[in-house]
């Protein structure tokens, strides 16, 4: 077996190497969601997440990691309800829509609201309707336990993946 020569986390001036550090990151799949809802004055408002995690299924939880620089995320916070929606292999551009900045986010975009203001995008995966249960500061991220209210999936749909920086689909066995 070949021997791993670790590279290490920070420069001979303690410096972070951010740079390799995210490409490292970058090497562990994962799926790509949306949280969303209307905003005070009914205007939609979102977000795409890449750092999601299943928690708990009794009492139904789930996490998110949010950026701490994010101007979405405090108009998120305030709302009673937000839509959780596991974005489908077909919705990379409205993931990229949705992580822009200075665009109108949902421009073309297929939704729809629940009674609570939880929005949620149609071609999605999954959708989740969520309240906020805790909310930590962890390093240059939030971390955001959200109590899950309502479930739905599309067992038609499959999911966006991202990794290594780029989105992928999932490929079906060959059996």
């Amino acid at each position: 077996m070949e021997s791993t020569h670790l590279r290490s986390v920070q420069d001979a001036a303690g410096i972070v190497g951010t740079v390799e550090l995210r490409a490292t990151f970058s090497r562990f799949p994962s799926g790509v969601t949306a949280l969303c809802a209307t905003g005070s004055s009914e205007q939609p408002i979102g977000m795409a997440v890449s750092a999601f995690v299943n928690v708990s299924l009794e009492p139904p939880l789930v996490g998110v990691f949010v950026q701490k620089s994010s101007t979405t995320w405090p108009e998120l916070r305030s709302r009673p309800r937000i839509g959780l929606s596991v974005l489908g292999a077909n919705q990379k551009a409205a993931c990229r829509q949705l992580a822009a900045r200075n665009v109108d986010r949902f421009a073309g975009l297929s939704w729809e609201t629940g009674p609570s203001g939880a929005l949620f995008l149609h071609g999605a995966t999954a959708w989740l309707e969520c309240e906020i249960e805790v909310e930590t500061t962890t390093g240059d991220h939030e971390f955001v336990l959200l109590r899950i209210l309502g479930h739905r999936t599309e067992e038609e749909q499959d999911p966006l993946i991202f990794y290594a920086s780029r989105f992928h689909e999932l490929s079906t066995p060959q059996s």
